[in-house]
């Protein structure tokens, strides 16, 4: 059976944009998000599951150990579902069960409608085709689209999941992060330093569904 990536991460890091934001916020309250109205049902889920696994992260290592019994080799065997071929098998989530017994619980993200827009950009621009990755089709960076909508600070990632249609399975499969060898979706996830998110879920021409989720320490709307 042919093999796909799950997901794919570029976690940007820049010590003169921190620099930069710092002076930025010393004279600039962040407005916070409290009305989430314009996240869709799953979206709202997705929000709602990496909060989960952020604020308790042995409950999230209770799903995925639930989730290790389902792999025959380097197969997941889910009743009526397709068989999915990882690379790594089950090897790499136990790694990802180790990581969660042993991560302290962090701060909740809170929801941005700028971030959000931007991760529908993402989505917009990929759906019909088959591209995947992080270049838009303008050829804009996740940050240059996060800027759009407002100015992050301090740094950002962006975690993109194709052929998941359900938060949790979203979720895990970023924690998992089966097939890349740093772990860039899992660490991002689990930065205590990002305090925002976005996201952003659609279809996707080759892989069905997709989710965007954009992360960063703080941010501005515009």
């Amino acid at each position: 059976m042919k093999k796909f990536p799950k997901s794919l991460l570029v976690l940007f890091l820049f010590s003169s944009v921190a620099e930069f934001t710092f002076a930025a916020l010393n004279g600039t309250s962040q407005k916070k998000e409290t009305n989430t109205g314009y996240l869709s049902e799953l979206e709202s889920e997705v929000v709602a599951e990496l909060n989960l696994a952020r604020t308790q992260p042995g409950v999230y290592a209770d799903f995925l150990t639930a989730y290790s019994k389902l792999y025959i080799g380097d197969a997941v065997h889910e009743p009526g579902e397709t068989i999915l071929m990882t690379e790594e098998g089950k090897s790499a989530v136990n790694e990802a069960i180790r990581f969660l017994r042993n991560q302290k619980s962090l701060p909740p993200l809170t929801a941005s409608k700028g971030m959000s827009r931007a991760a529908e950009d993402m989505v917009r621009m990929q759906e019909t085709t088959n591209q995947i990755g992080h270049t838009g089709r303008d050829g804009s960076t996740f940050n240059q689209r996060l800027n759009r909508h407002g100015t992050w600070g301090g740094s950002c990632a962006e975690n993109i999941d194709y052929g998941n249609n359900s938060a949790r399975k979203i979720v895990m499969a970023l924690i998992i992060d089966d097939g890349v060898s740093n772990r860039g979706h899992r660490k991002s996830i689990f930065t205590p330093a990002y305090l925002r998110v976005g996201v952003a879920c659609g279809l996707h021409k080759k892989y069905r569904y997709m989710c965007v989720v954009e992360l960063a320490q703080s941010y501005t709307e515009k």
